[in-house]
């Protein structure tokens, strides 16, 4: 007989996605792009697995895919594959590069963080006293006039934000990840945050003032 205790954490969930769709997730090696929607196939066919929720099952999910096994994985041309490592669709190259973004970030923020364990902390350098003049006193700072001031700039006006109407499950929205807004989907709309879809198949929790609406809505 099974047990019905939960699993605690996405580590657990993505062991057991592993031994339960061997030919989709894996735990090691070489990870497989998996199939856009995915999650609502899991949902289906997990649907009397009492051990997962569903959402600990959505967090797992955008936890494998933001692993760096994982985003290596999604390469131009290459297949996606279903729960049953059948082929889906190919792999765009709006998605490959999308990806490639997200590794690259990830990578620079994990050296960021290696770099600032390994400085000392007590290596701070005392601010620089300016020299003062021959008379005694502190030379004036230096004013550039070539800098036009901020009330000078011409001002930009920000895209409208969403709506209570347009937070909603199915609306195409645009979500700003890096430098450029990608295309998605609201799929949750949940009290700490709303879940979205990318193209790429990866869901991502976000606040809705980093979305704006998309041109057109999805169904």
């Amino acid at each position: 007989m099974e047990s019905t205790e939960k699993f605690a954490n996405s580590k657990e969930v993505i062991a057991f996605l592993a031994e339960t769709f061997p030919n989709c997730f894996s735990t090691e090696g070489e990870a497989r792009p998996l199939k856009i929607g995915i999650f609502q196939d899991l949902a289906a066919r997990l649907e009397n697995e009492e051990r997962v929720s569903k959402t600990l099952l959505r967090s797992t999910l955008r936890h494998y895919t933001n692993s760096w096994r994982y985003l290596h994985s999604i390469k131009e041309g290459a297949y996606r594959v279903d729960l049953d490592g059948n082929q889906d669709a190919q792999i765009e190259q709006e998605h490959a590069d999308h990806a490639k973004q997200q590794l690259d970030e990830s990578k620079a923020k994990a050296a960021e963080k290696r770099k600032a364990k390994q400085k000392p902390a007590g290596d701070k350098r005392p601010p620089q006293r300016r020299p003062r003049s021959e008379n005694g006193q502190k030379p004036q700072p230096r004013v550039n006039k070539g800098t036009k001031s901020n009330s000078e700039r011409p001002t930009r006006t920000p895209p409208a934000k969403l709506t209570d109407a347009d937070c909603q499950p199915g609306t195409a929205v645009t979500v700003k990840l890096g430098k450029a807004p990608m295309p998605a989907v609201i799929t949750e709309v949940a009290k700490d945050g709303i879940h979205v879809q990318l193209d790429s198949g990866m869901v991502v929790k976000v606040n809705a003032d980093a979305l704006r609406l998309a041109n057109t809505k999805r169904s």
